[in-house]
């Protein structure tokens, strides 16, 4: 598995770390929550010690990025990025994503159920691969992933992709 990223959590001291299996792409259902080819774990951001990585292979993707977080007014996600995009000069492909909301989805709704409750989770954040096609996270070219946590607080939280 490969890490793509982190998401804070708001207020509850908590980091969201998103991996996904990069072994030939494409092979591993990791657009699918439930395929075992992806993998998001809450831990406490308290507390936290840096490891030393493996002495030899590939442990961490060549370029990173970060981002902030922009509130802008609009109601969806589209309309938000094409205006914080134009206000800003700066190419949608800029934009990497949206944190609550509601996902635009790319192939239709696709909500995964808890694993525990077997309800409905909640919607955390939608990411774009990234800005730079030689370096960006593979959602099937163009795609977009969703995280996903349910409420009840005892299952594990989800990622889907779709393109």
């Amino acid at each position: 598995m490969q890490f793509l990223g982190q998401l804070a959590q708001g207020e509850s001291n908590e980091l969201l770390l998103l991996f996904m299996c990069q072994n030939e792409p494409g092979m591993c259902d990791e657009w699918d929550a439930e395929g075992g080819g992806n993998q998001v774990l809450a831990v406490s951001s308290s507390n936290l010690q840096l490891v030393s990585p493996p002495s030899s292979g590939e442990v961490v993707r060549p370029v990173r990025y970060e981002a902030h977080t922009v509130e802008q007014g609009e109601e969806d996600y589209e309309s938000a990025r094409a205006a914080y995009s134009a206000g800003n000069g700066v190419s949608p492909r800029k934009v990497l994503g949206q944190v609550g909301g509601k996902p635009t989805w790319m192939q239709g709704e696709e909500v995964p159920l808890c694993s525990a409750c077997a309800e409905p989770m909640g919607f955390v954040a939608q990411l774009e691969q990234g800005p730079d096609w030689k370096t960006e996270m593979n959602f099937g070219g163009g795609g977009c992933a969703y995280v996903f946590r349910c409420a009840c607080g005892t299952a594990s939280p989800k990622l889907l992709w779709q393109c």
